[in-house]
């Protein structure tokens, strides 16, 4: 057996299917099974996509629940396009590393929780939000993503905007929780959280 030592630098330059093998290296290693979790999940293909006013209505149902607001907020973070089929995927590891949970186990528990809000609100005990993969992704409808963005700009009070960043043509990725967001009167730096 050979082993070798990687910089956080190294791995996050390493092309994405290395990064996916480590990633998958470690979970395995450290008993951690996303692609286990898949089977007790439905496909991708019965995700629901949620309006803005759907995503309000969930929030309020989770509002009490800190650490599963974070994760419901991730989901309006910018993922990771799939094709043409209007879905947006998100690293479980990067919830995770983003809403500082101990584990995967919470971050796939906080999900449910998020789900079954989702079922109430609709009223449709069918109704899934998110669908998890093999590679360790949580799968939502594009829709899902814009709708849970809008409401963290609208929690933060951040105006909305047209997604480009002014007069450059790039895209603009929302603020997230715990992101810092500035002062518009030119006060300094506030914590998007405390907002």
């Amino acid at each position: 057996m050979v082993g070798i030592t990687l910089t956080a630098e190294q791995i996050r330059s390493a092309p994405l299917d290395v990064r996916r093998w480590i990633e998958r290296e470690l979970a395995a290693s450290l008993g951690l099974h996303p692609g286990e979790a898949n089977a007790n999940q439905p496909k991708a293909e019965h995700l629901v996509a949620c309006s803005l006013e759907e995503a309000a209505a969930v929030l309020s149902l989770i509002q009490g629940m800190f650490p599963v607001v974070n994760v419901f907020f991730e989901l309006g973070r910018q993922g990771a396009s799939i094709g043409s089929e209007g879905l947006e995927a998100f690293r479980l590891a990067d919830i995770l590393r983003h809403t500082r949970l101990q584990n995967m186990s919470q971050v796939i528990g906080f999900l449910n929780i998020i789900n079954q809000a989702v079922r109430r609100v609709r009223n449709d005990p069918a109704a899934t939000l998110f669908a998890l993969d093999s590679r360790g992704d949580c799968i939502v409808a594009a829709q899902t993503q814009q709708s849970a963005s809008r409401l963290w700009r609208q929690v933060i009070g951040e105006p909305e905007t047209s997604g480009e960043v002014e007069g450059s043509g790039a895209k603009a990725e929302p603020s997230a929780p715990g992101a810092v967001a500035s002062d518009p009167q030119g006060k300094g730096a506030t914590n998007a959280e405390g907002a």
